[in-house]
C-alpha cells in the first residue's frame, strides 16, 4: 500500500520537533487503542513483537472464567460456558484478521507443535518430493522443527535453506514445501506472500507460511492469495498473554487429505463416544490435539477482539510512519546500520539496527525505560505495534538511544553481562 508521508518527511531530519511528534499523536485515528492496554508509567515499550502488553479487559475476563466458570460451574463450563467450542470460535476470530476463508482457522498447541503437523501433513501430500525449501536466517523454532522432522523420518527428506534472494530459482519440482516465515524476526523484512506462494504453485509445491511476526501488524489475505497452510503465535501482537496458545491455518481445499501425525481425543469425529480407533473431524476441528487451555484462551480471546475492533489498514498505515519516522530520526546517529528496509512494501512492523555493542546499549536502553530487545549477534530490535506506541514514543526512544551514546551509558558493566533472556 502506498504510504501517506506526514510533511515532517520532507523537512530535515534535525528539524522534526517533539512537539511536531505529539501533533501527529493528536490526529491518530489509533490514539483512543492505548487506553485499552496496562503501560506502565515511564515506560516505552518498543517489544510487542515479542510479548504483547496485557489489555485492560483481559484480567477481568481471565477472573470471571477462573472464579465464576470454574469456580462454580466446574465441569458443565465446557457447555454451559462454551469452553468446548474456543478453539473453533477465537480461529475464526484470528482467521478474519489474516484474510482467511471461515472454517479454515483454529487455535491449537504451539507454533512450533503445529509447525510440525503441518510440514508431516504437507510431505504427505506431496510423496513424490523430497526438500522443504527455506531461507537463511529464518526462525530458530522453524529450522528447529524441520531438521528434527527430516531426521525422525529418515526417507531421504532434507532441508534446503538458501539466501531469501535465490528462493525463487531455487523453487524446482523436488520442493515438496516452501516453509517462510513472513517478516523476518532480526531484520524486520518481508516476503511478497502472493508472489512466493505463487512461484511455489507454478511448481506444483505447497507453501506454509510462519505468521507469528505480522498476524496483528498488518493485513493478511490468505484466502485472496491462495495459502496453503499457516502457523502463529498468539502472544505478540494479538497480545494473547506470554504462553499464549498459537493457530493454524489449512486451506479448505486441502483438508478433506490432511492426514496429521498427531491424531489426538478431540481432533476425533465424535470425541465423546469413546472409540478405539481413531476417525478424524470433519475439516479443520481434526487439527486440535489435547484438551483447549481455557484460562489461556480467554485471555488470548480478549487480545484479538481488541484487534478486531479496527482495520488493519489502518494498522498498517500507522506502522509504516513510525517506522519511517524511526528511521528518519536515526539517521545522523553514527555506528548503526540500518537493517530494515527503508522501502514500505518490504518491511514488517519493525525496525533494526546493527550494533557491536548492541547488547549492552538495549540493556542501557531498557534501564532508562525504553524497552526494546537484543537479537545475537549484534540486531537491536524495537518493536512498533500501533495500537498503543505513539509517535512520541519513537521521537523519545531516540532521544534517550541518543544520551546513552553521548555518556557512553553502556560501558557500565551491569549492561555487559548476558542474561538468559535477551
Amino acid at each position: 500500500m502506498a504510504e501517506r508521508r506526514p510533511a515532517w518527511c520532507y523537512r530535515r531530519t534535525s528539524d522534526l520537533t517533539r512537539d511536531e511528534a505529539e501533533a501527529l499523536d493528536r490526529a491518530d485515528e489509533l490514539a483512543a487503542f492505548r487506553e485499552r492496554f496496562v503501560i506502565p508509567d515511564g515506560v516505552i515499550y518498543l517489544d510487542g513483537n515479542s510479548l504483547g502488553p496485557l489489555p485492560k479487559a483481559t484480567a477481568t475476563r481471565v477472573a470471571q472464567v477462573v472464579e465464576q466458570e470454574w469456580g462454580q460451574s466446574l465441569i458443565r463450563s465446557w457447555t454451559d460456558h462454551g469452553w468446548i467450542d474456543l478453539p473453533m470460535r477465537v480461529g475464526e476470530k484470528i482467521g478474519q484478521l489474516i484474510g482467511a476463508a471461515s472454517g479454515t482457522t483454529v487455535v491449537a498447541d504451539s507454533t512450533s507443535v503445529n509447525l510440525f503437523k503441518l510440514l508431516v501433513a504437507a510431505l504427505d501430500l506431496r510423496p513424490d518430493r523430497k526438500a522443504i525449501l527455506t531461507e537463511h536466517g529464518n526462525f530458530p523454532t522453524d529450522l528447529y522443527v524441520a531438521q528434527g522432522l527430516t531426521a525422525l523420518l529418515q526417507c531421504g527428506h532434507v532441508l534446503r535453506s538458501v539466501p531469501a534472494t535465490d528462493l525463487l530459482t531455487a523453487l524446482d519440482r523436488q520442493v515438496a514445501v516452501l516453509m517462510l516465515t513472513h517478516v523476518n524476526y532480526r531484520s524486520g523484512a518481508m516476503h511478497d506472500m502472493a508472489a512466493l506462494t505463487r512461484a511455489a504453485h507454478r511448481v506444483g509445491a505447497l507453501v506454509l507460511w510462519d505468521l507469528s511476526h505480522s498476524v496483528g501488524a498488518m493485513p493478511l489475505r490468505l484466502a485472496a492469495d491462495d495459502v496453503d497452510l499457516a502457523v502463529g503465535c498468539g502472544y505478540k501482537y494479538l497480545n494473547g498473554g506470554p504462553g499464549a496458545p498459537a493457530f493454524l491455518h489449512v486451506a479448505q481445499r486441502l483438508q478433506a487429505d490432511l492426514r496429521l501425525p498427531l491424531t489426538g481425543w478431540l481432533g476425533h469425529a465424535e470425541p465423546f463416544a469413546f472409540e478405539d480407533l481413531y476417525r478424524p473431524a470433519c475439516g479443520i476441528a481434526r487439527a486440535v490435539v489435547g484438551t483447549p487451555p481455557i484460562l489461556s484462551l480467554a485471555a488470548l480471546d480478549v487480545g484479538v477482539d481488541v484487534s478486531l475492533q479496527t482495520s488493519m489498514l489502518i494498522v498498517r498505515e500507522k506502522s509504516l510512519r513510525l517506522a519511517s519516522m524511526f528511521i528518519a530520526l536515526m539517521e545522523s546517529e553514527p555506528g548503526f546500520n540500518l537493517l530494515t528496509p527503508r522501502s514500505a512494501d518490504l518491511r514488517g512492523s519493525q525496525v533494526s539496527f546493527a550494533h557491536p555493542q548492541g547488547y549492552a546499549i538495549m540493556q542501557a536502553l531498557i534501564k532508562r525505560g525504553v524497552i526494546g530487545d537484543f537479537r545475537a549477534p549484534d540486531v537491536l530490535r524495537f518493536g512498533l505495534a500501533p495500537l498503543y506506541v505513539r509517535f512520541v514514543d519513537v521521537w523519545d526512544a531516540v532521544s534517550t538511544l541518543r544520551d546513552v551514546m553521548r555518556e557512553n551509558a553502556w560501558h557500565d558493566p551491569r549492561f555487559q553481562q548476558r542474561r538468559s533472556v535477551t
